[in-house]
């Protein structure tokens, strides 16, 4: 496949075929019409394709994905979206599945029409999410991964890639200060908070694999108000619902209040019932804050409460040393999530579950399978990783992680945590010189930097409740606009008493100090007449 990588790569160097972005709305693009112009495509579509036609699908595919997503990426004039709602989708794409298959040019045809109304979330003016940027290493770990097509539940099917993945949690696991720890590669951040929520529930109440939720007391977990909604969910998931999920009080800097919690935990204990885990956050998805984790981490060993650190955004601060404070006492906690996939640029998806202390998924989650995990294997069966999950398919997402990590070191993590701060840095400082600009947390944490901007019309009235309304109803229309020009998406949240803001996530390795201000000429741009 890597053979596949760099062939194809020449060969676009040499025949430079480009897309038309200003032919998009044709039912086939030209890049489409010349694939289909060399392909030899076999009348007869119920006949299945030859190995060779097949190969040959495969590399104009590829060719595609590298013009139409890997260096479209890089091109600050190529538009990131061409947004179309659902209804007119489902008229310039055909979703339909049919009683017979369609031919290769067909299927060609159909993949350019995915990448014509598809977002391009590496692109360096998409700001949307706490994703972005193409990562060309992880990229190159996703297609191996993917042309092996194989399960990452036993080391037997998926020797490479179980080795993989306990290297990379082995480092993760010292860069978190979990000296003794074990973890695990997970379908995403929410999905590691459900994991450690079902290792806390086992801890205190271990009879409770076998015998369930039955003849337990009400068991009650805790999270701030600006932690994730996957908290909540999870409660319900795991029967516990989200009665049982309180919220704690935050400060005006979105960061969990010690002292509220507590008084939450006591609450607890007087109604009967059992505090068993706070969700703390290390980066909140709106704001970016950091919790308090030493006077968390405190209150919990003062209770028996399990402590989750949410550090799924955060959790790449602890890869710089100018940064790492944000995240001073993670090491207390007794799990914590951590995403790849977000600060770190590996592709989605890329999540971590690790956890302080070694054999506490085995003990949670194994079951006698003697069909799959025998203890009579050529090997140590530890390395059956599904062993000790509740996964059996898993996707093999440690490579991607791995190849990145070999191709930059930690130091390439760190210059790129580094250079992500100092452009949300210097975004700040842009807003604070523009008298059209406000921001929310006048000295933001992290990579969040939130804002309102605001018009000539509304320059210098009075900031009563009416004001903060319309100043809330100028941001989505500005959002809008930005759209469906194709050239500019910035998210956009409201958060507690504060009325809805533009929030600007920071993390693609190829945006530059120049695009920071671009950013704020283009909201201008389509704000001032409102």
């Amino acid at each position: 496949m890597s053979k596949l990588y760099f062939a194809t790569t020449q060969r676009l160097a040499k025949s430079r075929l480009y897309f038309s972005v200003n032919n998009i709305e044709k039912s086939v693009s030209p890049f489409c019409q010349t694939i289909s112009r060399k392909m030899a495509t076999n009348p007869d579509v119920t006949k299945p394709a030859s190995p060779e036609e097949q190969d040959k699908f495969l590399n104009d595919v590829f060719q595609m994905c590298m013009q139409r997503a890997v260096q479209a990426s890089r091109d600050r004039n190529t538009p990131l979206v061409n947004f179309k709602k659902p209804e007119e989708l489902k008229k310039l794409l055909n979703f339909e599945l049919q009683g017979t298959g369609e031919s290769h040019t067909n299927l060609l045809a159909l993949c350019d029409k995915v990448f014509d109304y598809s977002v391009l979330s590496g692109h360096p003016y998409f700001f949307n999410q706490q994703i972005g940027g193409l990562d060309s290493y992880g990229y190159a770990g996703n297609l191996i991964t993917d042309a092996l097509t194989t399960n990452g539940h036993t080391y037997e099917i998926a020797p490479v890639f179980t080795m993989t993945e306990f290297a990379v949690l082995e480092h993760m696991l010292k860069l978190v200060g979990f000296h003794n720890g074990e973890g695990t590669f997970c379908p995403g951040g929410s999905y590691c908070g459900m994991l450690a929520m079902n290792v806390a529930r086992l801890q205190k109440y271990p009879d409770s694999k076998s015998k369930g939720l039955y003849g337990l007391p009400r068991l009650v977990t805790f999270c701030s108000e600006q932690a994730h909604y996957s908290a909540e969910k999870n409660s319900t998931l795991l029967g516990l619902g989200t009665d049982n999920c309180w919220k704690v009080k935050c400060d005006n800097r979105g960061k969990m209040i010690p002292e509220e919690f507590e008084k939450r935990v006591i609450q607890c204990k007087n109604e009967g019932a059992v505090p068993i885990m706070v969700v703390a956050t290390a980066g909140t998805t709106v704001l970016g804050a950091f919790d308090p984790f030493h006077e968390i981490a405190d209150i919990c060993s003062r209770h028996d409460i399990w402590m989750h650190i949410d550090a799924a955004w955060g959790g790449a601060a602890l890869l710089s040393q100018k940064y790492k404070h944000l995240c001073d006492g993670v090491n207390r906690a007794d799990s914590l999530a951590w995403n790849p996939h977000k600060m770190m640029m590996a592709p989605i998806q890329c999540s971590v579950l690790l956890l302080k202390e070694k054999d506490l998924l085995n003990r949670c989650h194994s079951i006698n399978v003697p069909y799959l995990f025998q203890n009579d294997k050529p090997y140590d069966t530890k390395y059956d990783l599904s062993r000790n999950l509740v996964q059996c398919g898993r996707s093999c997402d440690a490579l991607k992680l791995w190849l990145m990590w070999k191709a930059k070191g930690d130091s390439g993590f760190e210059s790129q945590v580094n250079q992500a701060l100092a452009k949300a840095e210097y975004l700040t400082e842009q807003i604070r010189k523009r008298s059209d600009f406000r921001l929310v947390i006048p000295e933001p944490e992290y990579t969040n930097v939130s804002f309102w901007y605001i018009p000539p019309s509304m320059a210098g009235k009075e900031e009563n409740a009416d004001y903060f309304k319309q100043l809330a109803s100028i941001v989505p229309t500005i959002k809008l606009r930005m759209q469906l020009s194709g050239k500019l998406l910035v998210g956009y949240s409201p958060v507690g008493d504060y009325p809805t803001f533009f929030r600007m996530i920071v993390l693609n390795d190829k945006v530059n100090f120049e695009d920071m201000d671009h950013v704020l000429n283009e909201i201008e741009r389509n704000g001032r007449d409102l």
